[in-house]
């Protein structure tokens, strides 16, 4: 039996592999950022030479590390971050222009538009979603648009679109498969959730042509295998997740009710529901969790856009600290956030306010203000952000959380697990794991090619390493949040 699954973690600012056993541990990683691209406020882009250069860097790095060959590799899992539009041409291979990344908000005059002509009822029946500039749809349009002879060539079946998975396995086969997954399939606001194809309704308002589009398989299915010269041997591509169901999936949220969150540049609180597609009434989103063996699983999604994407700005930006895992001892230094709130409406608010003008804010300043309280508003607005989330999925399923479990970068930090505990009245808890993304990815690749024998063993495999238990709700909490909901409509709206 060979010996590991890889799991490519595509993210917003790094490309990792990482290499698991049996076990599900964690036994290699390697890791490599590239740059983040702001051509004007509001815009983010990436280069997609260097998304493809920078995670075959790392595949081989981990397999060099840790002495194996292709061949101890059972099977490839891929996790993106989702949403993010790459267009490229299908007989070069060449991008026609940058990915642009999940986070741009360059569409937000166009979605607006779409919403004043009442097509965000349509768009939520077939796709689970809101109009927002968020998805990728209405960045390809920008694409085609704005990008000269972009449109023609598309027309003629010329161009490709992918998120990053289908742009990964198009350099990994030589451009020989052109597939994405139901979970990344439906987040462009062109796929139909209940029928799992893409929408000639909707492809027409947005003016892209089908051509374009990659082949929706199954989360967990044999796709290809990659080409012999880039690894030194062919290695199967078994599994495509977005970022936050690979993480679902990961955590083993594998039962309805069961509620996540993952802590990484954005913050992104996911619930399984089952075989039903429910649709919010209150501004989350309905999305396809995985498709496993013919059966869908569903969820239900509260996206924050900014997450510990503070503690990078507080380092980067501020220079308040000189490494993001000095934010929580600098927070710890003050009992309270001094009367100070962070709103990190840096790109708009995400869920469930979904209000693309909103700007980041800190109120609350005064002649006593510290670099430690910033630190600690800055970490308490990653978990206020959440607790709005977490509330309004529970008004929208009728499910009273028992639960949540936590993953990602942030996740690690003690003090913001407490403050997320304390806020939500809940206890939070963290898995011996926290890089569930690329696990639950790595699972879903090892099921396809019987590297597991099925969802039950590796249920087995997920522990708890600490639990979070709310301390006594007090009137500084109850204080904390109204003030918290206040910084937040005076942030709301703030650009025309």
């Amino acid at each position: 039996m060979k010996k590991y699954i890889l799991a490519l973690d595509s993210g917003t600012t790094s490309n990792r592999a990482i290499l698991f056993d049996h076990s599900g541990r964690k036994v290699n990683t390697s890791q490599r950022e590239f740059e983040q691209i702001f051509p004007k406020p509001g815009w983010v882009e990436h280069n997609p030479e260097e998304i493809w250069s920078t995670q075959k860097f790392v595949v081989r790095d981990v397999l060099e590390k840790q002495g194996v060959t292709a061949a101890d590799i059972a099977a490839i899992g891929i996790t993106n971050q989702r949403e993010t539009t790459l267009v490229w041409d299908k007989e070069t291979g060449k991008p026609v222009y940058n990915a642009i990344v999940w986070q741009d908000r360059r569409t937000a005059g166009y979605c607006d538009q779409l919403k004043k002509e009442g097509i965000d009822r349509l768009i939520k029946e077939k796709t689970g979603l809101i109009i927002d500039a968020y998805f990728s749809g209405s960045k390809i349009k920008w694409i085609l648009d704005n990008i000269p002879g972009a449109r023609e060539k598309a027309e003629k079946g010329k161009l490709a679109f992918g998120t990053v998975d289908t742009w990964l396995i198009w350099r990994l086969t030589h451009g020989k498969i052109h597939v994405t997954d139901v979970t990344n399939a439906s987040r462009t606001m062109l796929f139909n959730i209940h029928n799992l194809i893409w929408d000639k309704e909707l492809l027409e308002i947005f003016d892209i042509p089908a051509s374009m589009l990659p082949e929706p398989k199954q989360s967990s299915e044999l796709y290809g295998n990659t080409v012999k010269e880039h690894f030194g041997g062919e290695i199967p591509i078994s599994a495509i997740a977005g970022d936050q169901q690979a993480a679902l999936f990961g955590q083993m949220c594998v039962e309805p009710g069961m509620v996540k969150n993952t802590y990484g540049t954005g913050c992104f609180v996911m619930m399984n529901t089952g075989n039903e597609a429910i649709s919010s009434k209150y501004n989350l989103l309905s999305t396809i969790a995985w498709q496993i063996n013919g059966e869908v699983t569903y969820a239900l999604e509260g996206s924050i856009f900014v997450g510990g994407a503070v503690v990078q700005w507080l380092r980067d930006q501020l220079h308040i600290i000189k490494s993001s895992s000095e934010i929580e001892k600098l927070a710890g230094s003050v009992r309270d956030n001094g009367g100070v709130y962070f709103v990190p409406a840096f790109v708009g608010l995400g869920a469930p306010h979904w209000d693309q003008y909103a700007t980041g804010m800190i109120i609350g300043i005064s002649r006593g203000t510290s670099d430690a309280h910033i630190a600690r508003a800055g970490l308490e607005s990653i978990a206020l952000q959440s607790m709005d989330v977490i509330n309004t999925m529970a008004k929208d399923s009728g499910v009273d959380l028992s639960e949540l479990r936590v993953d990602g970068g942030a996740a690690v930090n003690n003090l913001l697990m407490q403050i997320q505990a304390n806020v939500i009245n809940k206890k939070v808890i963290r898995p011996v794991i926290t890089e569930t993304t690329a696990l639950g990815a790595a699972y879903l690749a090892g099921l396809a090619v019987g590297f597991w024998n099925g969802i039950e063993e590796i249920k087995h495999q997920w522990t708890e390493d600490k639990v979070f238990e709310p301390e006594a709700k007090s009137a500084g909490i109850n204080e904390m949040i109204e003030n918290w909901n206040k910084a937040l409509e005076r942030s709301k709206k703030w650009y025309k």
